[in-house]
């Protein structure tokens, strides 16, 4: 970005959100579309304004600045938790929060990224998605439910009340997934095809891929896409006395993380560059565990290689380019 950019904090709630920057001061608008007009008034030509993912809250001022081709960038909010940690900045208002938005916005100025919306089917993908991950969870504690009352021998009303409503739950999953089976073949339909020639993902582990990543437009290495996913592992270790065990992050989606870790399964036995890889961490001595977790970001990294390649998955395609280079 241009040094003579106007840097601008913005603090998002569900009603309202806070603006601060050194020429403006500090000001508040409504969270609607009259107050996005009135927070247009103060913006200029070179005005760049920055805020954090909250949610679905700045959805749309992102999309209402973007449409008015005013520069935006959206930010993880963890970083700027660290950024006021870092600060020994203790009081938390939405004042206060908007100020030290502004304030990483001007130290990382070079590295802020221009926020495009997505697509309207991914967004909508989103929606699906977290829809039925909803009924999923909704789906297990009743299942939980029947259990126990089997366990107990009462098979009454309640029961089966239960029981239809795990049917309904179930067929309502149906129906959405096959939206989303409709919206990635209309519009990413050779990228569904050439995931699901990688031996262990499925044609609906593709389809939650694509619709979960933007077809990895969002990513640039395989590590983000396994960090945005739980997956990445976590080290523990401070001098000789701390040795904490690792563990994955499982900060991303749980439902795609259970979908590839079943896929794993399959690989170990067809796909040929992951079987060789649990075999190997296995003869080891590591846990079999670990070694399905190993082969689960191995089934990422080869979805993101054939999804920015474009090219269908060929297991011998290193001894391909080997033989090219002899």
């Amino acid at each position: 970005m241009s040094k003579n950019n106007e840097l601008i904090g913005i603090d998002i709630s569900k009603d309202t959100f806070n603006i601060w920057n050194p020429e403006i001061g500090h000001l508040c608008f409504d969270n609607t579309q009259n107050g996005f007009k009135e927070f247009k008034k103060y913006l200029g030509e070179l005005s760049w304004c920055v805020m954090e993912a909250t949610g679905s809250y700045h959805q749309q001022l992102a999309q209402y600045l973007y449409d008015k081709r005013i520069s935006v960038s959206v930010v993880n909010p963890m970083v700027i938790k660290r950024f006021i940690q870092m600060k020994l900045q203790h009081n938390k208002t939405d004042k206060s929060d908007a100020k030290m938005i502004a304030l990483y916005a001007f130290e990382q100025s070079q590295s802020l990224m221009l926020w495009e919306p997505e697509p309207k089917y991914i967004q909508e993908c989103k929606i699906l998605n977290t829809t039925i991950a909803l009924y999923f969870k909704q789906s297990t504690a009743l299942k939980n439910k029947l259990h126990s009352l089997e366990s107990k021998g009462l098979k009454g009303i309640v029961y089966y009340s239960l029981k239809r409503q795990v049917k309904h739950l179930q067929d309502e999953i149906k129906v959405l997934e096959s939206q989303i089976e409709t919206l990635i073949e209309e519009h990413e339909p050779e990228m569904l095809a050439n995931l699901s020639t990688i031996k262990g993902i499925g044609k609906k582990t593709s389809l939650m891929l694509i619709a979960n990543t933007y077809g990895f437009k969002s990513f640039e290495t395989y590590k983000q896409v396994s960090s945005f996913f739980g997956l990445s592992p976590i080290e523990r270790s401070s001098g000789s006395s701390i040795r904490g065990k690792s563990r994955i992050s499982k900060k991303g989606n749980p439902l795609v993380r259970n979908h590839l870790f079943l896929c794993s399964f399959t690989a170990c036995e067809y796909n040929p560059q992951c079987k060789a890889l649990y075999e190997r961490i296995v003869n080891k001595g590591k846990s079999k565990k670990l070694a399905l977790i190993a082969v689960c970001n191995k089934l990422l990294k080869q979805s993101f290689a054939v999804a920015k390649s474009g090219i269908p998955y060929d297991p011998n395609y290193r001894s391909v380019l080997k033989a090219k280079t002899i």
